[in-house]
């Protein structure tokens, strides 16, 4: 009796107690697998989005202007902080609103004529690259002016949401101490320092390990 009993039990589990467990395991939420860290973060620039403002003091007053980029791509490893990639800036297209001045500036300063563009090639970051959100690190390279390298460092501001990224920079370039005209006259002294500000915007790709 004892064993029929058993038998009639565990045809009863078999038939209803197990496909309810796995009516119930179903329902339970499910966790994707985990997806592999990016191994490298490609950042491209939307020129339309982006701009470069640059600030002039001269002992008369400041002067502010800006230059138009042209394209930019940027690849940072987070796990070493490499870094590789160009911002290319249309030096042809510096602007202060006065067509004398901006007349001597590419005649004279940045031959823009000679040396249409100003790039800037970075080699490694330093700080920590957030794979989302926000973070402040320091980007070292080299910026290509008047036909000439010279070493950079930009702090930078960034923030990386979904597929797209936005990121600020300012810094100083001294354009006159690397070899560029100095544009003081007897009446008006300029500083030998030119501050840069970069507003940029673009979109955005993680890419993961094999």
């Amino acid at each position: 009796m004892n064993r029929s009993r058993s038998r009639l039990l565990a045809v009863f589990y078999f038939l209803v107690a197990g496909p309810t467990a796995l009516v119930v395991l179903s329902a339970l939420p499910q966790h994707a697998a985990p997806q592999p860290p990016a191994s490298e973060i490609v950042l491209r620039l939307d020129p339309a989005l982006s701009k470069v403002h640059w600030t002039l003091d001269t002992k008369l007053h400041t002067v502010h202007g800006t230059f138009a980029l042209k394209k930019g791509t940027l690849h940072l490893v987070p796990a070493s902080g490499k870094a590789s990639g160009e911002v290319v800036v249309d030096a042809t297209s510096g602007n202060s609103g006065n067509d004398g001045r901006d007349k001597k500036m590419h005649k004279e300063v940045l031959e823009s004529e000679r040396y249409a563009e100003v790039i800037f090639r970075p080699d490694r970051v330093e700080g920590k690259i957030a794979p989302q959100g926000a973070f402040a690190v320091q980007v070292h390279g080299l910026l290509v002016l008047h036909g000439s390298e010279h070493e950079l460092t930009v702090p930078v501001q960034a923030e990386l949401a979904g597929d797209h990224w936005s990121g600020s920079a300012k810094f100083s370039v001294p354009f006159v101490d690397w070899g560029l005209k100095n544009p003081s006259n007897f009446f008006n002294k300029v500083n030998h320092a030119v501050e840069i500000e970069l507003e940029l915007k673009g979109s955005l790709q993680n890419v993961a390990q094999p």
